[in-house]
């Protein structure tokens, strides 16, 4: 496992670093890393580290949604007006519906399974996305855009997550009933409700520990788990959304404390540099190259382009009657479109939960991660500056 972990993380950070250089996102690196070290290619990963591949994921998975949570700017959204509330959910909203339409036709699964398909599709990247939209901003181009771009994307990837497990718990029960149904909406209410009152709480001890930053890192991430812990011990009794609570607890040592909030995200920000690496690693690993070249492959490839199509009308929908011009707007649905850390969190539970359809939907996910990662990026890229307006009153480089 040791000889498995040093070569992810020697090789991962070597190359990603080579691929940012020239201008093509890391994470794709750790995706062709991860196929070429498993069993597809090389064959080299331990099999105690592969066993353990679910687990990472969820921790990858928790980091994430606490990290969205302590950057979450619930002023900033209320200031960008109703369209940004609105790119929250309607583009994924689209997207999954375009899925959910074509899916069954074309692959011929359950229209549960093309909801869990959409799902897993449906959420655009913050890892691709926020960087260059605070890019933008230092450079002094497009003026509320970015802003505007990264309240919606945050607040995209909880909004998928939840429905995610919602539709897998869904799936796996292989019926439908009144009671199951119910328990989407009551899981959401209780995990809101939890997240509220831990995040006050937690909220008060932070201000008694004030200069331990640490701590407090230790002591969120202890208490997530814990929710995760709860969540599978309420199963049989009670529907709880765990990853929710999360989410909310996160939100409320935001609101309660920014500059506390703005130090425990930077150190969950250097932790996140390692299991980034880990978790696409992980990811690449568990795909199955002949399945992804094969014609379901290429359906699936077709599949995620009427996705992005669905989705890029969701996100036009969004932004009719803002002050926004065409090329602004254009430049908002092209940056809705890379697909990357949440496909490669929630894309292998399905295939790890022993779902019928988790290979079809791991495949889906790396193969969106592929194409949109590098095309949504070096197209962001290329045309901010024929697209956006320039303040050079904005721009700190001339400061």
């Amino acid at each position: 496992m040791f000889l498995s972990l040093g070569l992810i993380f020697f090789l991962g950070v070597i190359g990603g670093i080579g691929f940012e250089k020239i201008k093509i996102p890391k994470i794709i690196w750790y995706l062709i890393l991860g196929v070429l070290l498993g069993p597809s290619v090389f064959n080299i990963l331990s099999e105690d580290l592969l066993n353990i591949s679910a687990v990472l994921r969820q921790i990858a998975l928790v980091l994430i949604l606490t990290r969205s949570g302590l950057s979450l700017d619930l002023n900033s959204l209320k200031k960008v007006g109703i369209s940004a509330i609105l790119m929250c959910f309607v583009p994924a909203c689209f997207e999954i519906i375009g899925i959910v339409i074509f899916a069954p036709i074309l692959l011929h699964i359950s229209y549960l399974e093309a909801f869990l398909l959409g799902s897993v599709l449906a959420a655009v990247s913050p890892a691709i996305v926020v960087p260059r939209m605070i890019q933008l901003k230092e450079k002094g181009y497009g003026k509320t855009i970015p802003e505007f771009i990264m309240a919606g994307a945050s607040c995209d990837d909880i909004f998928v997550i939840v429905l995610f497990y919602s539709f897998k718990s869904l799936l796996s029960s292989q019926k439908l009933n009144p009671i199951q149904i119910l328990q989407i909406p009551s899981s959401i209410l209780f995990g809101i409700l939890v997240g509220c009152i831990i995040g006050i709480i937690i909220s008060k001890i932070y201000n008694k520990i004030n200069n331990f930053t640490s701590y407090k890192i230790i002591i969120l991430i202890g208490i997530s788990f814990l929710f995760i812990f709860l969540e599978n011990i309420l199963k049989p009794y009670l529907a709880f959304s765990s990853l929710l609570a999360i989410i909310i607890m996160a939100i409320w040592i935001k609101i309660r404390n920014k500059d506390q909030a703005k130090k425990i995200q930077a150190g969950y920000n250097q932790l996140w540099q390692g299991f980034e690496i880990l978790l696409f690693v992980l990811v690449g690993c568990a795909t199955d190259i002949t399945y992804a070249l094969s014609k379901d492959g290429a359906i699936l490839l077709g599949l995620l382009f009427i996705g992005l199509i669905f989705r890029s009308i969701g996100v036009a929908l969004c932004i009719v009657g803002t002050s926004f011009n065409l090329k602004e707007k254009i430049y908002i649905i092209i940056s809705y479109l890379p697909k990357a850390t949440v496909q490669a969190s929630i894309g292998g539970i399905a295939l790890s939960e022993g779902l019928s359809c988790g290979a079809l939907v791991l495949t889906a996910a790396v193969i969106s991660i592929l194409v949109t990662a590098p095309i949504g990026a070096i197209a962001m890229d290329l045309t901010y500056k024929k697209l956006l307006p320039y303040d050079p009153l904005s721009d700190t480089n001339n400061i």
